[in-house]
């Protein structure tokens, strides 16, 4: 089992053709995941060659969905660009839109999370800025690596794209039932309270990591829904623990002012509703074996 992504689930990329988009298609398919096509208006009806995997080129997401059965696009489109894509993506209404594009303005990236929600959120988006979701073993939609980690019992949720990868390979003997990067911009389609929920459903998963950083009070918020609602074991890690106050760190959502948002404000907050929290990644990784042990 996984969540959101599955071994069933069809991608296309909006920017097949661009070189990201290009590399990281090339990538997912190395890693098995089932990229059907893609989308580009100005090379819509021509195939891209994927060392011996021809993919077709559309127009827009509607008809890349009507002629493959796609039902997940990865986003590659430059920071202007962003919007309409994700725009053309909930208007086709495809089920999980991963906007991977880094340096998005947070008034497009408030708009397309407002249109989604006018629409009926029947699109999930996760982003953007963010590494993606991979299920190992299954599919692997973005740009974590597939080769680091096996399919397992853990799930992960981080806002950082670098400390998935990292807690994804310290724990890779356990394994993962699907890592969610969520992305650290102030404005993100999927929060950490929508991965905890969906893992907390998930039979197979039976403990979940969750990383945050500095800034905002996504953290306070997710532990106060952990209290309410999540009954499985959480481990979590904050980034951020030698920030300096008033110093805007690397992600868009990472400034602390004062007390309000510091890591150590988050890991009072965390463990004042059970969670376990590293002050590292390698001692949160500690922590994940020693749940596991007691499972």
């Amino acid at each position: 089992m996984a969540i959101w992504l599955t071994q069933n689930s069809k991608i296309i990329v909006q920017g097949i053709t661009g070189s990201e988009g290009s590399k990281h298609t090339r990538r997912m398919l190395k890693a098995g995941a089932k990229v059907v096509g893609g989308t580009n208006p100005r090379k819509a009806g021509t195939t891209v060659d994927f060392d011996g995997v021809e993919l077709p080129v559309f127009a827009t997401v509607a008809e890349a969905m009507a002629a493959t059965g796609a039902n997940v696009t990865v986003i590659f489109v430059p920071p202007a660009g962003t919007k309409s894509a994700v725009i053309e993506a909930i208007d086709a209404e495809i089920p999980l839109a991963v906007v991977i594009t880094e340096g998005v303005p947070i008034h497009d990236s408030t708009e397309f999370w407002a249109y989604a929600l006018s629409k009926g959120g029947k699109t999930r988006i996760i982003g953007p800025n963010c590494p993606g979701i991979a299920s190992p073993g299954a599919s692997n939609a973005g740009i974590i690596p597939a080769d680091i980690t096996s399919a397992g019992r853990i799930g992960l949720v981080s806002k950082s794209g670098t400390l998935t990868y990292q807690l994804m390979y310290e724990l890779r003997d356990i394994g993962f039932s699907t890592a969610v990067g969520i992305g650290g911009d102030p404005v993100i389609g999927t929060t950490h309270i929508d991965a905890l929920e969906a893992f907390q459903a998930d039979p197979d998963t039976e403990a979940i990591v969750m990383i945050g950083e500095i800034g905002g009070d996504a953290e306070e918020r997710a532990a106060a829904y952990i209290e309410e609602h999540v009954t499985k074991p959480v481990v979590a890690y904050v980034a951020g623990f030698t920030a300096p106050e008033g110093k805007t760190m690397g992600h868009a959502g990472a400034i602390v002012s004062g007390s309000a948002g510091t890591a150590q404000a988050k890991k009072e907050a965390l463990e004042k509703v059970g969670v376990r929290v590293g002050k590292t990644p390698s001692e949160t990784a500690r922590l994940m074996r020693e749940v596991m042990r007691s499972r």
